[in-house]
């Protein structure tokens, strides 16, 4: 079955966010592969917001993070806890946003282009870390609080709708 997501690049940011989130909701299924799922969700960001180079999951093992679905070029396979932006946002279990990756302490550079990055934690319901959901930018100053906001929204969908 194919399907449609409509993106409309002359909205704003937030009014791009209210118009996608409507279509993600109906877009993932809880009775569709996990995997399946999160792959559309990476893709249909990446398709709405030109601003990202690279969007991807980690999965949250109990000792580190291994890559998951995601879209853009190569990317690290496994993080350690602690360790770059996706290793301390997990690790804090809150979200980051980086506005010049230059500037973060540890930060691994999976992409020499990435300019910027905000990483979500996956909570799910029993209160365990699932994981973390990537976004990067080849732009300095990509991501701000509108994305924090209606990305963290994503995310409680995912891990109160999808994730079990």
């Amino acid at each position: 079955m194919a399907e449609t997501i409509l993106v409309d690049k002359d909205l704003s940011l937030e009014e791009q966010y209210k118009n996608l989130i409507p279509q993600l909701k109906s877009l993932l299924s809880p009775s569709d592969e996990l995997v399946s799922n999160l792959a559309n969700c990476t893709a249909v960001l990446k398709q709405t917001f030109e601003k990202i180079s690279w969007v991807g999951f980690y999965f949250y093992n109990g000792k580190e993070l291994y890559l998951g679905p995601f879209q853009g070029k190569v990317a690290c396979s496994i993080i350690k806890m602690g360790k770059g932006v996706c290793g301390a946002a997990a690790e804090k279990r809150e979200t980051i946003i980086v506005p010049d990756v230059s500037q973060f302490p540890g930060h691994i550079y999976c992409d020499p282009d990435s300019k910027s990055e905000i990483v979500i934690p996956l909570i799910k319901k029993d209160g365990n870390l699932f994981g973390v959901l990537d976004l990067d930018s080849n732009e300095l100053n990509s991501f701000n609080e509108t994305d924090k906001k209606y990305l963290e929204e994503i995310c409680k969908f995912l891990t109160t709708e999808i994730i079990s």
